[in-house]
């Protein structure tokens, strides 16, 4: 593979440039195979806090699978404003919808729905913390950082929450990526490194409602930005090496009002027996090729068998300890790979918990 053209000092002395009062605003969307992908509008006007006052843009939806070629222009609505921690000033990061010219969102638009439904259950207060996990590659796309090519590291055992040299690869990346969250104002609470070598896990949340989609999509975004300025490659895959390996997953925190409150336990209980119940439906949208992950082996279960417990994390759904203890708090779905759609998770999760299930198939 030819060697990248960088020249970070280079760059350095154009982004010191006055920019004339003029805002680059990254419009970033999620394609229909779910490829973050971005482009750059200039805002003449200068600084831009409201996001309605964003123009609405388009892209070549030919280009990316979202569109055919004969009618092929996909609108990009701006929903969402961050601070962007490459350009710096008051520069934005735009977090946009995709949708037809004649406003309804294209069949991969999984937050229109999401949204709405989230204010319809505004009242429930429901709160979201996932855990991101993700493998590090060398630029080769098939390595994982820390490896040796063609070969394998020492077993697993010294590489989760590692220290050292051999145990914990790719520390520059995770740490410049957590502090690009922090300045664009993604609510990440934690960062570790994973079971398998060259395997990382950040935090996201408590977020509410449709923030927890917006935010896990924008910090994806960073991390493969960050990544590709350090020549590396970021894989959401849940199984990237087969084998006696830990998977990558997704893992979605949960509560609203009622469970966080005195009392909470048994609606807790009888939130998880309602997922039970739509087990299998929600396995066909937690994550493409999970199967390969959830086979009751590496801190999983059963791709095809529901099971819960309190502090099982080789249960589909784990309560902590401090929540049976107090009678009250929030449960842990261990289902959701790390590919997952956040937009489709929170939103399912939520409306089965809390048996909202039938309505919306009714809708």
């Amino acid at each position: 593979m030819a060697k990248p053209i960088t020249n970070t000092p280079a760059l350095g002395k154009y982004f010191e440039l006055d920019q004339r009062g003029a805002v680059q605003a990254e419009y970033i969307w999620v394609d229909a195979g779910g490829l973050v992908r971005s482009k750059t509008k200039t805002i003449p006007q200068g600084p831009v806090k409201d996001v309605n006052k964003l123009p609405v843009w388009n892209f070549d939806g030919s280009s990316t699978g979202d569109a055919e070629g004969h009618d092929s222009e996909v609108y990009l609505k701006p929903a969402a404003i961050f601070p962007d921690p490459f350009r710096l000033g008051d520069n934005i990061l735009v977090l946009c919808e995709c949708l037809k010219p004649n406003g309804e969102p294209i069949e991969s638009n999984t937050r229109h729905a999401a949204d709405e439904y989230f204010e319809k259950v505004e009242e429930e207060v429901p709160w979201f913390g996932i855990e991101q996990e993700y493998t590090l590659l060398y630029a080769d796309g098939r390595t994982p950082v820390g490896w040796p090519m063609g070969g394998y590291p020492a077993p697993q055992g010294p590489y989760y929450c590692g220290v050292g040299t051999g145990r914990a690869s790719g520390r520059e990346i995770v740490e410049a990526h957590y502090r690009a969250c922090l300045h664009a104002g993604i609510k990440i609470s934690g960062i570790n490194a994973e079971v398998m070598a060259g395997q990382w896990e950040y935090q996201v949340g408590p977020c509410e409602g449709i923030e927890s989609g917006d935010h896990v999509w924008l910090s994806r975004y960073l991390l493969h930005r960050v990544a590709e300025e350090f020549g590396a490659m970021v894989s959401l895959d849940p199984k990237p090496v087969p084998g006696d390996w830990n998977g990558a997953g997704a893992h979605v925190n949960f509560s609203t009002k009622s469970m966080r409150e005195q009392g909470g336990y048994k609606v807790i209980i009888d939130a998880i027996k309602n997922l039970e119940k739509a087990h299998k439906d929600h396995m066909t949208i937690y994550g493409e090729g999970n199967e390969r992950r959830c086979t009751g082996q590496h801190e999983t279960a059963s791709y095809h068998e529901f099971t819960y417990g309190v502090a099982n994390r080789g249960a589909s759904v784990r309560i902590p300890r401090d929540t049976e203890r107090d009678g009250c708090g929030y449960f842990e779905d261990r289902r959701p790979a790390s590919n997952m759609d956040p937009y489709l998770v929170t939103r399912a999760l939520c409306s089965c918990a809390l048996g909202h299930t039938e309505d919306e198939k009714k809708e």
